[in-house]
């Protein structure tokens, strides 16, 4: 199964956090299974995220394009530099 596989089967079931912060949070709490690192990423956030996947065993993964691209393939207008791929289905917030 390929990384863009996963993140598919990720979106149908509602278990994609985006965003370096998020991901930096999913990674410290044990939230997260797995994470997507865009190639072109700061070398802050890969810094980070290497730190923080090791520390917390969770296998990361690049994607093969950019945030640009990354995004576009979630169907967001914005770049993506980051994402976890959860346990579960994300609680949505209530307003």
């Amino acid at each position: 199964m390929t990384v863009e596989d996963d993140i598919k089967n990720a979106l149908a079931k509602n278990a994609v956090i985006i965003g370096t912060r998020t991901v930096v949070k999913a990674l410290k709490t044990g939230a997260a299974k797995s994470a997507v690192l865009a190639t072109n990423a700061p070398e802050s956030v890969k810094k980070d995220l290497l730190h923080y996947s090791s520390v917390s065993k969770v296998p990361l993964h690049n994607f093969n394009g950019t945030g640009k691209q990354l995004g576009t393939f979630l169907g967001k207008p914005f770049a993506v530099a980051a994402l976890a791929i959860s346990e579960g289905e994300k609680k949505q917030k209530k307003k």
